[in-house]
């Protein structure tokens, strides 16, 4: 039997069917589950959902919650309740951000990289179903994709730099999938460095995700031809954010916001973009958050006509293309990733080289490294772990070196462990 009660008398052991108001607000990417935890209590009541939906016929009323109620078997995660709002919520109605994302313990690397892994290989499979729907012709199901940038935003709490950094490993023949996922985690990791509310990293999760749906409506030889496009093909390629929107449209409860990131995450601050030469402000926030987040993950990763350049000498490159991008974004994204960021190649003081293995998130400069190489002998050494910003440690990174100029080119080998 459901009943509605107000948010304010909702205790541990009721079982949550639905919430009231914009998805944007909850704090929770799921319903039909029974609430047990008191950090998702106090997110629930701290969100300024106004009311909610309880199933009294598998836990707590409101009269006998005070003791949790023993849970039947939970039911399966599902996506957000049926309410949902096209457009975000005016900024006075936004709510405190949910407390959850930034009171996640972080995970070191290593112990997050395996669980990154698995969300990845749930994401891409999530994606695959999507996209091949979207090449039917078929409205996308917002509410399908929410459980995959929940995924990927509680990996990304734990250790950002263990998803992006693995996002990157993508194949020619999957690219155009894992692209989006990739995308997905860097607009969530740039918007909570940009110290946007967790409902506006919800919805910058989402658009990254749908940014290049458009695509599956590109002819399959143009979209995965091995070589450089002809003027036709690319006229035809850069239909695709075009052909995106029309798809998101026409589907249900498509956030403004993801709309007009599939639209114009192409344009240019300089107005020389497409599809519609936008310039300055005329592109939006999250249009100029996806553009940047768009063009690193697609130089830094392999694709069908392209081998991937490094992490750290995409930055750099990407630092003088002057116009592209907006340049105050664009730091917070340096910011957001890594001066270094994890697989890059430096050289220390020492004389020796590494491989960033992770970040370290009180400075840029000091990330962990993995010591593996002497230019003094130019020759291999044993490979050793070096924090760069523990106490007493004396070497420092005095430059990126490209991996090309050394021949080395299995990097992932030493920070990737479950390679």
């Amino acid at each position: 039997m459901l009943k509605k009660i107000p948010t304010s008398e909702v205790k541990l052991g009721m079982y949550l069917q639905a919430l009231e108001g914009s998805w944007l607000s909850h704090p929770f990417w799921k319903t039909k589950f029974v609430l047990t935890d008191p950090a998702d209590l106090a997110a629930l009541k701290a969100s300024g959902v106004p009311a909610v939906w309880i199933d009294i016929s598998k836990g707590s009323d409101v009269e006998a919650a005070s003791q949790p109620a023993s849970p039947p078997e939970p039911a399966a995660p599902e996506a957000a309740p049926a309410v949902m709002s096209v457009t975000p919520p005016p900024p006075a109605a936004t709510p405190s951000p949910a407390p959850a994302p930034a009171q996640v313990p972080r995970a070191r690397f290593e112990d997050e990289v395996g669980r990154a892994a698995e969300v990845l290989q749930r994401s891409k499979v999530a994606v695959i179903a999507l996209f091949n729907e979207a090449r039917l012709g078929k409205a996308i199901d917002t509410e399908s994709c929410l459980p995959i940038v929940e995924e990927v935003a509680s990996s990304l709490a734990r250790n950002p730099a263990a998803f992006i950094s693995l996002a990157r490993l993508k194949t020619r023949d999957d690219y155009t999938y894992m692209h989006s996922v990739a995308v997905c985690g860097l607009m969530v990791a740039l918007a909570r460095h940009m110290g946007l509310s967790d409902a506006e990293a919800r919805e910058a999760g989402l658009a990254g995700l749908l940014h290049d749906v458009g695509k599956m409506q590109m002819p399959l030889e143009v979209l995965n031809k091995p070589g450089a496009l002809t003027d036709a093909e690319f006229d035809v390629m850069r239909s695709h954010p075009q052909r995106g929107w029309e798809l998101l449209k026409d589907g249900a409860k498509v956030p403004a916001s993801a709309l007009d990131v599939c639209l114009h995450h192409h344009e240019r601050i300089d107005g020389m973009g497409y599809p519609h030469k936008l310039a300055g402000d005329q592109i939006s926030l999250m249009a100029r958050m996806g553009a940047v987040c768009d063009v690193y993950d697609a130089i830094t990763s392999t694709r069908p006509y392209k081998a991937a350049w490094d992490p750290a000498g995409s930055l750099q490159r990407m630092a003088q293309w002057k116009g592209q991008f907006d340049p105050v974004i664009f730091q917070a994204f340096v910011k957001s990733v890594g001066i270094y960021p994890t697989g890059t190649l430096v050289r220390l003081q020492s004389g020796r080289l590494a491989v960033v293995v992770d970040q370290n998130s009180s400075s840029l400069v000091t990330p962990r490294v993995k010591v593996f190489f002497s230019t003094k002998s130019n020759l291999p050494i044993p490979v050793q772990l070096l924090d760069l910003g523990s106490p007493g440690t004396t070497d420092r990174i005095v430059g990126r070196e490209p991996p090309e100029n050394w021949g080395f080119e299995h990097l992932e080998d030493l920070w990737n462990p479950k390679h």
